[in-house]
């Protein structure tokens, strides 16, 4: 996303625990917008350690329904159980992104996606996990808008780039105002 809007970037690996991460803040009854928020800025304050003088970006999402925050599933009937369950729903995805220069947070945004999924068929699920498992494991959800997965929604509330992971209209926006882009 970033190279298709003419910003040169590197991505570095944060190489932080992220599963430990999470599971502290769902401890401590975070909400999935806070946990989105948090991972974020952790991933973003490692890598600026790392490299002071660069502006460093981290990203994180959450999905959340019913209260719930759903995890990116590691087996397919995972993906089959979570599908299931948002089929007919409405859920919210937190896309967090935070920027650190000098290992310190300098600007953050958390960008909200309300997404309503269709009442699939039960045969075209199957079809639908027999075709995209195992690459709908790396997806929060088990689905993939930009793919087919956008045939499982009726209703999609918010930017298309929030549901890809990164709210990149917020982010070029202040960019721009900071000149580290050209507006």
């Amino acid at each position: 996303m970033l190279r298709n809007a003419g910003i040169q970037a590197e991505a570095v690996p944060a190489r932080i625990d992220e599963e430990a991460l999470r599971a502290g803040l769902a401890e401590e009854e975070a909400s999935a917008r806070d946990i989105a928020d948090a991972l974020a800025e952790a991933k973003a304050r490692k890598v600026s350690r790392r490299r002071p003088e660069a502006l460093v970006l981290g990203c994180d999402q959450t999905l959340e329904h019913r209260g719930e925050i759903l995890a990116k599933p590691v087996t397919l009937e995972q993906a089959r159980s979570q599908l299931l369950r948002l089929r007919g729903e409405t859920h919210c995805l937190y896309s967090a992104v935070v920027l650190c220069h000098r290992g310190a947070p300098v600007w953050r945004h958390v960008g909200v996606a309300r997404l309503t999924m269709r009442s699939f068929s039960d045969s075209y699920l199957a079809r639908y996990l027999g075709r995209h498992w195992p690459a709908i494991s790396e997806s929060v959800g088990a689905y993939r808008l930009e793919e087919e997965g956008v045939r499982l929604f009726a209703r999609i509330e918010g930017s298309h780039f929030t549901v890809l992971g990164l709210p990149l209209v917020e982010l070029l926006g202040h960019l721009i105002r900071i000149g580290e882009l050209e507006g």
